[in-house]
């Protein structure tokens, strides 16, 4: 098992070096930030005086070489927009995330458990037929469109749930939640019902049925736990997308996480808060892909035995 890990931890942190190196180098096309810091008028020396305080007259190699150091004792840098640490600001944003993501996925698989196994139960009667094409369509729908609907209909048309923010109660989550929850609900119904039917022809469950168990237990107690390896996958890539995917939701609902942070430092060219949001959400997602892989190998020994030596 820890050679299996070991392998995984290498294999997925080379990408993890090419996001942080690209972000670098991509968040400089955006412009130079002191033609947005400084009103128009402003002199020749004073340019030079923002550049030279913030670092922006090195060359990029000097600027690099000095993000690496700092990142390397936790230091991104201070904010240009309000001289908050860069680091901080990214830990309090980034909680809103997870908050957001897990409840989503909370609801995503347990919504797909009991449809997926309700399907499979009964293969192509009239609830796996309204399930599938249900499902397919949730899988199918994009997130923004689905959110700007909800906006228009829900909170413009009907006036019954807020638009954007966090103050309120628990309504303030319908919208965002609904919109996140949509394709990984559909996914997953399919895949719970496609490994549900293959796993209720199995014999082992033909013998449980055989002693007079009755369907509750022949499906979630014998089946389901049978089928949770490619949920388990599938499910950990969906959480993966939440957490990168949610820059879309928190900008359209005003949800103060990490996506809305990114957007917010791309668009006022605050370098040091957007290196360590990337850097944050790259290195939470290299966490999630490696904790999938090793529950995936816990729960089927020859995920580990095919890993090559």
């Amino acid at each position: 098992m820890g050679f299996f890990l070991r392998k995984r931890v290498v294999s997925s942190a080379i990408p993890l070096v090419f996001v942080v190196l690209g972000v670098f180098c991509l968040a400089r096309l955006t412009g130079n930030p002191v033609d947005l810091y400084l009103p128009l008028s402003a002199t020749a020396q004073q340019r030079a005086e923002f550049s030279a305080a913030h670092g922006f007259d090195d060359s990029i190699a000097v600027q690099l070489w000095d993000y690496l150091a700092g990142a390397a004792h936790l230091d991104f840098g201070t904010s240009l927009r309000t001289g908050e640490s860069a680091g901080s600001m990214v830990l309090q944003a980034f909680p809103v995330t997870l908050q957001l993501a897990g409840v989503t996925m909370l609801l995503a698989i347990l919504g797909a458990l009991v449809v997926g196994s309700l399907a499979a139960y009964r293969p192509n009667s009239l609830v796996d037929r309204i399930a599938g094409l249900l499902s397919m369509t949730a899988a199918s729908i994009p997130d923004f469109w689905f959110a700007i609907m909800g906006v228009l209909v829900f909170g413009v048309g009907l006036d019954l749930l807020p638009t954007s923010g966090t103050l309120g109660g628990p309504e303030i989550w319908v919208l965002p939640i609904a919109t996140l929850l949509i394709r990984p609900f559909g996914v997953l119904v399919q895949v719970v019902r496609g490994s549900m039917v293959g796993a209720l022809s199995a014999p082992y469950v033909k013998v449980a049925r055989s002693k007079g168990a009755d369907a509750k237990r022949v499906v979630f107690g014998h089946a389901l736990r049978n089928s949770a390896t490619p949920v388990l996958t599938v499910a950990g890539d969906l959480t993966v997308g939440l957490v990168n995917g949610a820059v879309v939701v928190e900008t359209i609902f005003g949800w103060p996480g990490i996506g809305k942070l990114m957007i917010d430092s791309i668009l006022q060219r605050d370098f040091a808060v957007l290196q360590a949001a990337v850097l944050l959400t790259a290195v939470t997602i290299f966490a999630l892909n490696i904790l999938v892989d090793v529950c995936h190998a816990l729960i089927d020994p020859r995920v580990r035995q095919a890993v090559p030596a």
